[in-house]
């Protein structure tokens, strides 16, 4: 049996092949897209006809290099980038592009919910989350207060892997997990919240599609799709999930003490709790995970892309990048970098800017510069780490995923500053093949225990595990208070 698992994200479309019994990739496709042009800053949109186009495509590409075996296909399994608002209206047509997850042109919407709820904590108490920009629902709020038309036409509420699986199904819903995300949720009781609902407006409550489990399957493939890449009848759609709910599953992190780092253009850090994992003070999200679940998350905005900008900056190629970092020591020097080019979501600066502290004629160098633009990615992502620890949630090994755990020098800089030893997959990457894992168990065939589903399927690279060096660790930690501190006063004054 061969199970198709799915990855829609913001920059591309990914697809892979898994085959039950020996756990191969059999085939894998991508196809890249763009974030749409033109638009004012913090807008940030994509047409999601792009992403059906593309999951089209990369489907048809593994099953043209399966051959006869296509016929033994029996499910596919979504993952889609979180937040993104796509709305339909009574026609099922997609009424304007989707405001994706990295949108910030909501921070009015975001206050007015603080302001009339008297605050994140009221919000907190009512939904287990505060009202951030990026998440789905300020992006209606905003619809309705900027595009009124728009808004009268909304039928349908779908979020991105939503659209993806009633593209293949003709089935409109909704499972826990990436419905958490939306804001909507109240996450402890697993149902709509209605005073959110309503505050933003009445009519939503019957634009959104049935609410269900994660674990339950959403449907199966349309005749039509069967019949244009020749497969069996029959063939399972399951629940799908949020990147991030897919991710941790692809990860193996379905049960305590386990972590999952991505490091991408933005940066997630999320874990497993058996029971809502929920932060009085908001900076952790406590989203509800793809096995029925809980899964405390922290986003930030700026990991590779912080790399990169240094990377262009000074004409490195990755090999020269390594090494620059690998040459500087410790600490950078004295160099602090303040991570915050896209502005920031934990801590919540959605109009934050970068900053490079401690600079003098000694220590500024391409070399320092480089490893102060690792060491401050990663140091963002340590700060959530520690309100894991302060909810209870002790680390015992953090998986990396992502483009930046391909670097030896990233991944001991995450082993010193997390003080916890880090490893990356030696499989797919985790969203693609958690989505096919997924698919899998929903189909019955392979158990319905993702612990040993994950440890059949999921593979780690233990050549590539770093564990924390005890001096650096000292460094990191005095390094972090400096950052943090530095963060709250910039912002505190206006300044940042």
């Amino acid at each position: 049996m061969i199970f198709i698992g799915i990855d829609s994200g913001t920059q591309s479309t990914k697809a892979l092949a898994l085959d039950a019994e020996t756990g191969e990739i059999l085939a894998s496709s991508q196809e890249a897209y763009d974030i749409l042009g033109g638009l004012p800053n913090g807008h940030l949109e994509q047409d999601p006809s792009h992403w059906i186009d593309a999951v089209r495509n990369v489907i048809g590409s593994c099953v043209e290099s399966l051959g006869k075996r296509k016929q033994e296909i029996r499910g596919i399994g979504v993952s889609g980038q979180q937040h993104g608002l796509v709305v339909l209206d009574e026609n099922d047509d997609v009424i304007r592009p989707a405001k994706l997850w990295c949108d910030t042109s909501t921070v009015d919407q975001c206050q007015q919910f603080t302001r009339d709820f008297s605050g994140d904590s009221e919000l907190i108490k009512l939904s287990g989350n505060t009202v951030l920009p990026g998440y789905t629902v300020p992006k209606i709020l905003w619809m309705k207060q900027h595009e009124a038309e728009n808004f009268a036409r909304i039928k349908t509420i779908l979020l991105p892997h939503d659209y993806i699986n009633f593209w293949l199904t003709g089935i409109k819903r909704m499972e826990y997990g990436d419905a958490s995300g939306t804001g909507m949720l109240d996450v402890l009781k697993r149902e709509w919240c209605d005073e959110i609902i309503e505050y933003v407006d009445p009519s939503v409550r019957e634009m959104l599609p049935p609410l269900g489990s994660s674990l339950e399957p959403h449907g199966t493939l349309r005749s039509a799709l069967i019949d244009e890449w020749g497969l069996a009848d029959g063939v399972l759609v399951s629940a799908g999930g949020g990147d991030n709910m897919m991710g941790a599953i692809g990860t193996g992190n379905v049960k305590s003490g386990i972590i999952t780092a991505s490091f991408g253009t933005s940066g997630t850090l999320y874990g497993f709790s058996e029971k809502p994992a929920i932060d009085t003070g908001g900076e952790v999200a406590a989203f509800c995970d793809s096995t029925d679940n809980w899964l405390p998350l922290v986003c930030t905005m700026n990991v590779t892309v912080v790399t990169e900008q240094v990377r262009e900056l000074f004409t490195m190629d990755i090999e020269s990048l390594e090494e620059s970092v690998s040459s500087a020591q410790p600490g950078a020097g004295g160099l602090c970098f303040l991570p915050y080019l896209n502005g920031e979501r934990t801590p919540n600066l959605p109009n934050g800017t970068g900053v490079l502290h401690g600079m003098r004629a000694d220590n500024l160098t391409p070399e320092n510069m480089a490893r102060a633009a690792m060491e401050g990615a990663t140091l963002g992502l340590a700060y959530g780490l520690n309100r894991f620890r302060v909810m209870g949630l002790e680390p015992s090994e953090i998986r990396l995923t992502g483009g930046g755990s391909n670097s030896a020098q990233w991944r001991q800089i995450a082993a010193d500053v997390f003080n916890v030893p880090v490893v990356p997959l030696a499989t797919a990457e985790g969203a693609g093949l958690g989505s096919a894992i997924q698919a899998l168990r929903c189909s019955g065939d392979g158990g319905s225990d993702y612990a040993n589903l994950c440890d059949k399927y999921v593979e780690l690279d233990e050549s590539k595990r770093s564990v924390p060096n005890s001096n650096n660790v000292s460094i990191y930690q005095e390094l972090l208070e400096k950052l943090s501190k530095l963060t709250k006063d910039l912002s505190e004054t206006g300044h940042l």
